[in-house]
């Protein structure tokens, strides 16, 4: 069994992206440019911006933070997201989901300039990656790519299962693993919540992506020898024997698949950082993109 390690690969994505960034410099070049837009202060979305923030710094990006109080209007928002659009000196930005009640995210997300699109979330780049163009691959499903295709798990002719249809993770991952190229060449079943007897299709898998969020719902019994598992899934768990009084679990049983498992994802430090580390390389693509327009 071998661990597909998302804190190394994530750490190596980003010694590479800074290595570029100070070859952009050398030549005098403009460095990448990503804004977050946090709307209110929910703890988690505060935790996930800080993080994306401080990886910009550490690699050498520019970043803002741009922090909306929890009562802006939708009108308002709708007009911060023109000028975010219309900011020349910005490459890509993300708008931290989810948004206040009162607001509509769908709304919001379709105004945003596709170009400037890093999470991958508009309409325009969802239909350019089915059409295999170039295009911002939502960042969760960007990570898994990179990670089968650095680890070289073999995906042509395989039978990949996606557990969970959501349109940040498991759709994306569904449209990826069919696309012609490596990874992908896949033949993929689409599972979901009203899938029947689940487990005959996760015993036939060559490939199981989780991303369900209901704790260590996969288990040893579900799957066959030699199974590649990819696990989304993050929950608090509470746990009053550890100091945190919570612990973090994903979709699998680790402890019971990784005994079947030729590849596996830990939950912490699996899929997770790559996330982050794939929300800055499409920041760098669109630095690309602008710069070659401008040419």
């Amino acid at each position: 069994m071998q661990l597909l390690d998302g804190k190394k690969t994530s750490n190596d994505i980003k010694n590479e992206i800074a290595a570029e960034v100070q070859s952009i410099k050398a030549a005098g070049g403009k460095v990448p440019h990503l804004a977050a837009v946090l709307v209110g202060n929910n703890g988690a979305s505060l935790t996930y911006v800080g993080s994306k923030v401080k990886s910009c710094q550490e690699i050498g990006f520019d970043s803002t933070l741009v922090a909306l109080p929890e009562t802006i209007t939708e009108e308002e928002l709708l007009a911060k997201i023109k000028e975010l659009n219309e900011d020349d000196n910005l490459d890509g930005y993300i708008v931290q989901l989810p948004l206040p009640k009162h607001i509509d995210e769908q709304k919001i997300l379709l105004a945003i300039d596709p170009d400037k699109d890093v999470d991958g979330f508009h309409p325009t780049n969802f239909g350019r990656m089915a059409l295999e163009m170039e295009s911002f691959i939502p960042a969760t499903p960007f990570g898994i790519m990179e990670l089968l295709e650095r680890y070289k798990v073999e995906t042509s002719g395989k039978h990949t299962v996606v557990i969970g249809r959501s349109h940040i993770v498991g759709r994306p991952m569904s449209i990826l693993m069919s696309r012609k190229g490596n990874p992908g060449d896949s033949t993929v079943t689409l599972t979901h919540s009203r899938t029947k007897d689940l487990a005959e299709f996760t015993k036939n898998a060559d490939i199981i992506i989780t991303a369900l969020g209901v704790p260590e719902f996969l288990k040893a019994d579900m799957v066959k020898e030699g199974v590649t598992v990819i696990d989304v899934g993050i929950t608090r768990v509470d746990d009053a024997s550890n100091p945190k009084g919570y612990v973090i679990k994903g979709d699998v049983d680790f402890d019971g698949v990784s005994k079947k498992a030729s590849f596996i994802t830990p939950v912490p430090g699996g899929v997770g950082p790559m996330t982050i580390a794939m929300l800055l390389k499409n920041t760098l693509l669109a630095r690309k993109m602008r710069s070659a327009r401008n040419q």
